[in-house]
């Protein structure tokens, strides 16, 4: 089974920030760390040190999709924001990003299993296939 996580952070969140809303994220759902796929993101935040950090501590594939690729999946989100639209061409990052994650690799249709989860500083979303 592929568990593909999505991930949007505001401009020099830090690694800390990340992984800590990662971890709870992760505990709430019931979900063993080493279970997790690889990492998505908005290709925006290819240079984002947090993310890039992030993807190195934990030894994981790290994937940017763009805005177009990620607005594809605006019907299947849980959440729609107006200012991420505003932003970026999509109406949420996290979300779309793992289910676009877990299609790609899965070659398949994926499902949210865990809708997003939000900090002052970033978005976790998970979706699975396969």
């Amino acid at each position: 089974m592929i568990l593909a996580v999505g991930l949007g952070c505001q401009r020099g969140c830090s690694v800390d920030a990340l992984l800590e809303l990662f971890n709870a994220a992760l505990a709430e759902g019931g979900i063993e760390r080493q279970r997790i796929t690889a990492l998505a993101s908005l290709d925006r935040k290819q240079d984002e040190p947090g993310l890039l950090a992030l993807a190195q501590v934990l030894e994981l594939p790290l994937v940017f999709f763009s805005a177009a690729q990620l607005a594809s999946y605006e019907d299947r989100l849980s959440h729609k924001s107006e200012t991420v639209f505003a932003y970026t061409g999509c109406y949420g990052i996290a979300e779309s990003a793992a289910l676009a994650l877990a299609e790609h690799l899965s070659q398949g249709p994926a499902t949210l299993l865990v809708t997003r989860k939000k900090t002052a500083q970033a978005t976790f979303a998970l979706a699975c296939a396969g």
